[in-house]
Order: C-alpha cells, then sequence, then structure tokens
C-alpha cells in the first residue's frame, strides 16, 4: 500500500514566498525556487503554490514564476490563484505544472469546473475549498481569501464539485492556517462523507501526528503543510524542512492498529 502524500503547501504574493496565520498577516519567508530545490533533495511527494492575491487584484498567475518552479521541480506541481478561463490553464500547464486549483471561480460558475475537467481531464483540474467554522459549529464556504461567505455548506459543495468532475478537494480550514494546533477533523470527516474523490486536508498541520488523525482518524487522501515545512521552533525561524520519510512511515503505517 503506497503511503499517503505529505505536501507543503506554499503560498505566493509578489513572486516570493509568504506565510499567512488564520489567511491573515503574509509573512515573507523567501524565494520560492530556494524552497523548490530544498524540497528536491527532501524527495516530498507534491507540491502545491496558491497565489493569494492573484484573484482579488483581478490579474492572471505569475506565469514566469511558475516557469521557474516547474523547470526546477523534480515532483508534481500543483498551482491555484486567477484561475477562472480555460486558456489561462492550458498556459498554466503548457509551463510544466502538473495541476490547477479552482477556488473562488468554482463558485461562482461551477459549470466551469466541469468544462475545465473535461477539457484536460478531472486528475488535473483540484477544487481548492476554504471553510470557516461559525457560531454553533456550522461551517460555511469563503471565498476571495477567506474574505466573501457564500452560504454554501462544504459538504454539499464538495459533492456537487466530485459530480462536475473535479478529480481531488483540497480543503482548508481557514481558523487553523497558520496555528499548527492541528486539522479541523470534523470539518474533514463531513467532507470525505460527501464524496467519492481524495481530499486533501490543509490546515493546522502541526506534528507527524497531525496527519496520522487527518487521514486514519478523518478520511483524507493527502495533506498539505504549510508553517510546518518553513518554520522551525517556538520563534517560528524561517526553515524550508520536510519531516522525515523514515517517521512519516512509521506514523502512517499504523493505519489498521
Amino acid at each position: 500500500m503506497l503511503m499517503p502524500r505529505i505536501m507543503p503547501c506554499l503560498l505566493l504574493k509578489d513572486g516570493a514566498l509568504v506565510k499567512t496565520v488564520r489567511f491573515k498577516d503574509p509573512g515573507y519567508i523567501g524565494d520560492p525556487i530556494n524552497a523548490v530545490r530544498i524540497y528536491n533533495e527532501k524527495e516530498v511527494d507534491e507540491l502545491i503554490f496558491l497565489d493569494i492575491t492573484a484573484t482579488n487584484q483581478k490579474r492572471p498567475p505569475p506565469y514566469k514564476v511558475l516557469s521557474e518552479i516547474a523547470s526546477e521541480c523534480f515532483m508534481p506541481v500543483t498551482y491555484g490563484g486567477g484561475i477562472h478561463d480555460l486558456e489561462t490553464i492550458r498556459h498554466v500547464l503548457s509551463l510544466g505544472i502538473e495541476k490547477v486549483a479552482i477556488n473562488s471561480y468554482a463558485v461562482e460558475n461551477p459549470e466551469f469546473v466541469r468544462l475545465a475537467a473535461e477539457k484536460f481531464g478531472s486528475s488535473t483540474i483540484v477544487v481548492s475549498i476554504d471553510v470557516r467554522r461559525q457560531l454553533l459549529g456550522h461551517y460555511e464556504v469563503y471565498i476571495q481569501s477567506g474574505r466573501k461567505g457564500t452560504k454554501l455548506d462544504p459538504g454539499d459543495f464538495a459533492g456537487k464539485m466530485a459530480q462536475m468532475g473535479a478529480g481531488e478537494i483540497l480543503l482548508t480550514a481557514i481558523e487553523r492556517d497558520g496555528t499548527q494546533e492541528g486539522y479541523d477533523l470534523d470539518l474533514i470527516r463531513k467532507v470525505t462523507s460527501a464524496v467519492g474523490i481524495p481530499v486533501i486536508a490543509s490546515g493546522g498541520a502541526g506534528k507527524i501526528e497531525d496527519f496520522r488523525a487527518a487521514i486514519v482518524d478523518a478520511g483524507a487522501s493527502a495533506c498539505a503543510a504549510g508553517s510546518m515545512v518553513v518554520y522551525y521552533g517556538r520563534n517560528r525561524a524561517v526553515l524550508i524542512t520536510y519531516p522525515e520519510r523514515a517517521k512519516l512511515e512509521s506514523i502512517l503505517s499504523q493505519e489498521n492498529e
């Protein structure tokens, strides 16, 4: 049995790497190409790059940066940010990026996900769903970098996206983003029980055991991590890192125990 994928989720802003906390206060991390080279050495499973300002600034993806990333990267890359037409997807894929993540536009125009999946294949299309936990435990899908509520239930919306042809769901708990306090397992269970496609848990990874909880206990197919793979220690010193493969295998291989 293959070990579940554990992938760094890296945020781009003005061509640089940044890290947010609860989708706010982006702090500078460094150059994305340097990070890619380190992750190559550490043999990570996949990389996710999300441009956190492309949609709100109504601009296209940073094609030059993506081209440089793709040319350096030894592993599959998913890119999200500013995806709202088929030509943009075609351009991103032509650079060597394997998958695109659609977030705001999947809510604004769900039919676009179907068109994209038909054109480029479901395995290429990831729908990124950002979720806030409201009062009384109610969950709501948010778009535009977590700024705008949609009144959509994440389980219902994920199910609709799967029907439209999405190949994967990237599920991020906004309140957990950057906190390293662990994934929102209730949210993961809600979405994994609603779809038959892989769900990538995101938001809150702080230790290897969090991956096991998201995958074994809550049903995620893979995990994304941000702060855990760019910071070190309580003072959050910048350090591009990745858990040792042997430790990951040890924790995740306990699946049936």
